[in-house]
């Protein structure tokens, strides 16, 4: 996401800040809802997600797993760091620390997710998960290297690794809920829309959907920057030379997305730059003014 010159058509006129047609799927491949679910669940695996997510009421004892208290180790140093890091928020003492505790005590506890079982965790390992578990990195290789033997992390350990906040994603809610349908001997998936939420209004929409390619912007002689942002637009007029769009990049007129010239030219020589760089040397800096600076 960021900055990127594009070489269009001098007369090219599409409206700025609007995403180019070509970016964009037509209509036409809109599907229908499916009347019968909301995400290409079933039934059963819909309830599954929600209690996942803590979208309905779940008790933690339904897994085997022992609910969070305020007091529980992992729980209250969470608490501690949630209220060291913003006292201005939290407050500070210990009537703080016991007040965020048992608010994350009573989150974590409101949720599958944070309350596995062996059989849910073995679903992960056996699909290649919980790397943070079964890999280590290697100073000798600088990769993800898999231990040997394999890890088999306890329910309890991959449920208190959960509570950091880099856990489980949506592939992980995925897996566990297909294998807890398996043992139940259901299916996952709705049997109306085969899993997709959407149905064809016509035979072939979603494989005319699959096949459409996006289309370019004409080229041309001109000089235009555009964002990429979104799926992508024209942030600024077109101009005949790259000389032209660097004195428009270094126009004050512009505010604070204004560069200075020699920037400019750097970046549109470059042709592209990410919205934002930051690193100790720079701080929070605009890509483009990172990518017309950089030496390398």
């Amino acid at each position: 996401m960021g900055r990127e010159v594009r070489r269009v058509p001098i007369d090219f006129d599409w409206p700025l800040n609007k995403v180019w047609q070509g970016f964009l799927s037509p209509d036409r491949f809109d599907e229908d809802k499916c009347p019968d679910c909301t995400s290409g669940y079933s039934p059963r695996a819909q309830n599954l997600y929600d209690l996942w997510y803590g979208k309905i009421p779940f008790d933690p004892t339904t897994t085997g797993s022992k609910p969070w208290q305020p007091d529980t180790p992992a729980i209250r140093a969470r608490a501690e760091r949630n209220i060291a890091d913003a006292p201005d928020f939290y407050g500070s003492g210990e009537h703080a620390i016991a007040r965020e505790a048992q608010r994350l005590a009573d989150h974590f506890n409101s949720g599958w997710l944070h309350h596995l079982n062996q059989e849910d965790v073995n679903a992960l390992l056996d699909a290649g998960r919980l790397r943070d578990f079964t890999h280590r990195w290697s100073e000798e290789t600088r990769k993800l290297e898999k231990i040997d033997p394999p890890a088999k992390p306890s329910a309890a350990e991959v449920n208190e690794w959960s509570l950091s906040g880099l856990g489980h994603d949506g592939i992980n809610a995925h897996i566990v809920i297909r294998a807890r349908c398996a043992r139940e001997g259901v299916d996952d998936t709705c049997a109306t829309c085969d899993g997709h939420s959407t149905l064809e209004k016509y035979e072939g929409q979603r494989a005319e959907a699959e096949a459409w390619e996006q289309t370019d912007p004409p080229k041309g002689d001109g000089w235009q920057l555009w964002e990429t942002v979104s799926e992508g637009s024209p942030v600024s007029p077109v101009f005949a030379s790259a000389d032209g769009l660097a004195e428009w990049m270094s126009d004050p007129e512009r505010g604070d997305r204004w560069v200075p010239q020699e920037v400019a030219a750097k970046f549109i020589a470059d042709g592209w730059a990410p919205s934002f760089v930051g690193s100790s040397q720079t701080g929070l800096v605009s890509g483009v003014e990172w990518s017309g600076t950089r030496e390398d």
